[in-house]
């Protein structure tokens, strides 16, 4: 089966999940927990889905897509070293896209960016504790373009006004079927990140920035990214800190998950027990939980 067969008939958000792996939920440390979390459920439109002493659990439709940790504690991360670049929250329809753009904008809230990459359409900002955030919706997989594995991206610029257009009706929270799409880090070294995630981790490199790789699982265009655009040369993190915390990596069944447990111990790769998931860091410790979605 090509990259192109595997998602050509599924509809967006199923493109993203409709593989042998894809990211679960994200895990933010934060400095003040309840703002953090104020932010994302007015702004972003998440709800509440658990609460504890510290942690929130947020999500869409009842699925947990984010969880927020209150670690006053922490290290401020710097923004030049290695961990988060953007948590990539993915939406069902352009409409969707469209109406939380018109909410943004009512809140006068500043992006970072909006960009037409192609295989999606994509705006960017940033949380108030420095974490970045995309927000985008995907181009049906039959309108992405392969040649030789490779899937053909851009950063090209994004008509807003014609998405505001799209989004008819009031905003009223992330819908039902959002989930996180990808996740992108910033990394110290991009080959150094392409043999972890794809040697030992067993995804399908899919594309390549100037200093950014982009990797993935079954044929989406990306499920994780890493990054040295600020970060070149960043080694491992410094523990406990601001920004994540860790993600999951899900699996669609149990022969998959122990297919990765064999290949990630083929190549000398450190994995705890816990509760049937395997918890592994990537070279800059960045904490990966794998697990049967």
């Amino acid at each position: 089966m090509t990259a192109e067969d595997s998602t050509t008939l599924s509809p967006p958000p199923m493109q993203a999940l409709g593989t042998p792996w894809h990211v679960g939920k994200v895990t933010l440390a934060a400095h003040d927990g309840a703002a953090l979390s104020t932010f994302y459920r007015e702004t972003l439109g998440l709800e509440r889905l658990a609460r504890d002493a510290e942690t929130e659990t947020l999500g869409a439709g009842g699925v947990p897509l984010l969880a927020i940790r209150h670690a006053p504690e922490a290290r401020q991360r710097s923004p030049r070293e290695a961990g988060l670049f953007h948590t990539a929250f993915l939406l069902p329809a352009r409409a969707d896209l469209g109406r939380w753009l018109k909410h943004a904008a009512a809140l006068g809230l500043r992006l970072e960016g909006a960009s037409d990459h192609l295989v999606s359409e994509a705006l960017y900002l940033s949380d108030p504790e420095g974490n970045g955030i995309e927000i985008y919706v995907d181009r049906p997989a039959s309108a992405w373009t392969w040649h030789d594995g490779q899937v053909a991206m851009a950063t090209e610029r994004l008509d807003l006004n014609d998405l505001a257009a799209a989004g008819e009706g009031a905003f009223a929270g992330m819908p039902d079927g959002t989930c996180v799409g990808h996740v992108h880090l910033q990394v110290g070294d991009t080959a150094a990140a392409e043999t972890f995630y794809r040697d030992a981790l067993g995804l399908d490199l899919t594309t390549r920035y100037p200093g950014a790789s982009f990797l993935s699982s079954g044929g989406y265009h990306h499920h994780i990214a890493a990054n040295i655009w600020h970060s070149r040369g960043a080694g491992p993190r410094d523990l406990p800190s601001t920004g994540l915390a860790g993600f999951e990596w899900l699996a669609r069944d149990t022969a998959t998950l122990a297919a990765t447990r064999a290949r990630l111990a083929e190549h000398g790769i450190a994995a705890a027990e816990l509760d049937g998931a395997l918890v592994v860091a990537d070279p800059w410790r960045n904490a990966i939980t794998l697990r049967v979605a």
